[in-house]
């Protein structure tokens, strides 16, 4: 693998610089494929978007804000367009009807699904030119990170982080 550009920071595990370089060369390809692994007809926000409310159905507006770290305008803004495009469903939440929940729509659902489709076979086509060892390595290690992405992460010291 080529050499990723060093940083300033001493780095606490030799992969981060790894890790970045993956992620750097996805972007790439992403861009490379523009065509075939873009998300229109929807921003990449309004994926976003719809990412996490397929993760968390039934979720409400201010949460989803909270998640997204946006004003409620600019949430309320996503979420109007996708609905006009028919990917959104928003109910009254059946405990406290004032409160509004979000929900994809079936066309929703397909959406995320054919994304989805577009991109595993553009990853499947790079991971065939791996050996079986190095596949089964890169299973394990990116299952171990998504676990470690999933845990709260301790709060970091401002000064000792500088």
């Amino acid at each position: 693998m080529r050499k990723a550009p060093t940083s300033l920071h001493q780095h606490a595990s030799p992969a981060l610089p790894e890790i970045g370089l993956v992620l750097e060369l996805l972007e790439i390809a992403w861009e490379r494929g523009r065509g075939t692994l873009n998300t229109a007809p929807l921003s990449t926000a309004q994926t976003r978007v719809m990412y996490i409310i397929e993760r968390e159905p039934g979720i409400n507006l201010s949460t989803l804000g909270r998640r997204l770290s946006a004003a409620a305008p600019s949430v309320t803004r996503l979420c109007d367009r996708l609905q006009a495009a028919g990917y959104l469903r928003r109910t009254p939440r059946p405990e406290d009807r004032r409160e509004t929940q979000l929900e994809l729509t079936d066309s929703g659902v397909a959406h995320l699904r054919k994304l989805r489709l577009r991109r595993e076979q553009v990853l499947h086509q790079a991971m065939n030119r791996m050996t079986p060892d190095a596949q089964h390595a890169l299973v394990t290690g990116l299952s171990a990170l998504c676990d470690a992405v999933a845990e709260p992460a301790p709060t970091i010291d401002r000064e000792e982080s500088a």
